[in-house]
């Protein structure tokens, strides 16, 4: 199945750079665009959008204002925050707003079509630079156990396998790839491995594994 992507950027040149990374690209259907957060809100409900590009600094509504306004209108699409800064409140802002991605625009074009690929694919992702203040946000959340360190849940040796993977970045698509397993059999071991850990996705699984040392 192919995917939709939305690019919302107000500079015309950096635009420009993110389409055509983006155009020929085999999963991807059809690329769409926006200059504002207004425009894009606009584009999202005219269009089947499965991928959001934001950018964070855009003119009068922000970025994260954006990632609110539609995830609150349709929790099934993808938002992957791309900005120049990294900045700890920006981050945590973009991820309580919802963005289940978040990447430096340094970034290598390659390596931000595998990024859409895997978030398509419900995997969550964050740019090495920041997974620090991801993960030091994670040992106050309140989703997390705060005396779990030591616990193994009960997974076994390929659910912890699949765990780490998770917390690397991996989609389901590619940890079946790596394990040599049918699609089926990971997304099978991914809900097993929700369940064992008391949480709601994916997100919420990476981070708990990292706080309590369990990959």
């Amino acid at each position: 199945m192919k995917t939709n992507i939305l690019i919302v950027e107000d500079h015309e040149l950096t635009r420009f750079g993110l389409k055509t990374t983006f155009e020929g690209v085999d999963y991807i259907e059809n690329i769409y665009e926006a200059e504002s957060a207004e425009k894009a809100i606009e584009v999202f409900k005219e269009h089947p959008i499965d991928v959001i590009i934001m950018d964070l600094g855009l003119p009068n509504m922000n970025g994260i204002e954006a990632t609110k306004q539609i995830r609150s209108a349709n929790k099934d699409v993808k938002i992957i925050i791309l900005t120049s800064h990294n900045d700890e409140k920006e981050v945590m802002n973009s991820l309580k707003a919802g963005a289940n991605a978040y990447c430096s625009k340094e970034i290598n074009p390659q390596r931000l079509v595998s990024v859409v690929q895997s978030v398509a694919d419900g995997a969550a992702w964050f740019d090495p630079s920041i997974a620090h203040i991801v993960l030091k946000a994670s040992t106050t959340s309140h989703n997390f156990d705060t005396d779990a360190s030591g616990k193994d849940y009960d997974l076994t040796s390929r659910e912890k396998q699949i765990l780490k993977l998770m917390t690397e970045g991996y989609s389901n698509m590619e940890i079946a790839q790596l394990l040599v397993i049918s699609i089926n059999t990971t997304k099978a071991h991914v809900a097993s491995i929700l369940q064992k850990l008391e949480v709601d996705d994916r997100l919420q699984a990476a981070l708990k594994a990292l706080k309590n040392n369990i990959v």
